[in-house]
């Protein structure tokens, strides 16, 4: 095992520029990047409520009838509203980073982008319909 390494005056640290906690709003392509990430805290927070309903529905109807009058609350439908563009964005810049995550060859030949992401788009909203269709039917 080697010793650690000593500076001297010829053999200095190496140089680390500072960063920012704010690097990414310097171009917008960095923020575009970071405000991404961040929607996954709707993604979260979807998942957090469908939890609690679930509990909620395991406690009983006392604690069914809570959770229902919580998501009416003006706080909730805010919230609800906030996390439903988060994940709208997070879904739409998804669908377009699809064909550098995914490669698709028919026939020994590569899937052209357009189609990777309309498939998607197609995708969505077909599954958006058949679960409107069973929500409302009624």
């Amino acid at each position: 095992m080697s010793a650690p390494a000593t500076y001297t005056r010829h053999h200095p640290r190496w140089y680390r520029r500072r960063v920012s906690v704010w690097w990414w709003l310097e171009s917008w392509v960095y923020a575009k990047f970071v405000l991404r990430e961040l929607t996954s805290l709707g993604v979260a927070f979807f998942a957090l409520v469908t939890l609690l309903g679930v509990a909620s529905l395991n406690e009983g109807p006392s604690a069914w009838t809570l959770f229902l009058h919580w998501l009416g609350t003006p706080l909730s439908i805010i919230l609800h509203g906030v996390a439903l563009v988060f994940i709208l964005y997070h879904a739409v810049t998804w669908f377009h980073l699809a064909p550098r995550a995914m490669v698709v060859r028919l026939g020994g030949k590569r899937l052209p982008d357009a189609a990777i992401i309309a498939g998607n788009y197609l995708a969505w909203f077909v599954a958006s319909g058949i679960l409107a269709w069973l929500l409302l039917r009624g």
